[in-house]
């Protein structure tokens, strides 16, 4: 996908910020929109397709972090053509609050990235091209993967169980797909952020744990007793398709 085809959406009542970022992302190449509010944010995904929310967590009336939980509701909803294999569209969450318990809670609401006030348009750009890459369909040997009682259909970002569906954020599939071309390897956190491309370690450097927790909730029948996904401690994480069968 090309960048003139990116439709962005800019969510945020700075309107001097939001001018700005409409400026600079047009002159990139992306086609981008506006808007100041969580209300008029939903009144344009009822007409409007949207590949990628740039969404401020301060704003006035409904904020960024529960407008951002409401986004992982199926893209379907809003009568358009999903983009991405089925996804709804990446967010990247905008916020002057920059501690990490701030970025775990983005996170954890399904945003796809955390870019804390002040940032260069530079980075805006690459953080922009990492997320659209890791939620690009990619053509590749071995469409379809199973484990336990699941199938992923990796062209189309798509994980069910015996034969439901089962949602999955962006960020959440992306680490699902690395887990399944490193089966039963223990992979360390610094590996898993590596894969992870267009993250960045620090300031918080617990994403992986983040990303593995919400994982679980949707493979494991029991989370804290994983049979898929497990902890080795000190070590990393191993996924293990055969579940309870692996040794």
């Amino acid at each position: 996908m090309t960048a003139e085809r990116i439709q962005v959406l800019v969510v945020d009542d700075d309107e001097n910020l939001r001018e700005l970022l409409l400026r600079y992302l047009g002159d990139n190449g992306y086609a981008a929109t506006g808007v100041g509010d969580g209300a008029a944010m939903k009144s344009h995904l009822l007409t409007h397709p949207v590949d990628l929310i740039l969404l401020d967590v301060m704003l006035p009336g409904e904020d960024g972090l529960s407008l951002a939980r409401g986004l992982n509701a199926p893209y379907a909803d809003h009568g358009h053509a999903q983009p991405f294999g089925g996804q709804g569209p990446a967010i990247i969450m905008l916020s002057a609050r920059g501690e990490e318990v701030d970025r775990i809670v983005g996170l954890e609401v399904g945003a796809d990235d955390y870019l804390p006030k002040p940032f260069s348009h530079r980075e805006l750009l690459a953080r922009i091209a990492a997320v659209l890459r890791r939620r690009q369909p990619e053509p590749e040997i071995g469409r379809i993967r199973r484990f336990g009682p699941f199938v992923v259909d990796i062209e189309a970002h798509r994980l069910s169980r015996n034969g439901v569906e089962v949602s999955l954020s962006g960020a959440e599939f992306a680490l699902l797909r690395i887990l399944l071309d490193h089966p039963d390897r223990v992979l360390s956190r610094d590996a898993l952020v590596e894969l992870l491309k267009g993250y960045e370690r620090a300031p918080f450097d617990r994403m992986v744990d983040v990303r593995v927790t919400r994982l679980r909730r949707k493979i494991e029948i029991d989370p804290a007793h994983p049979l898929y996904l497990r902890t080795i401690w000190g070590e990393g994480y191993l996924f293990a398709p055969r579940g309870a069968l692996q040794v």
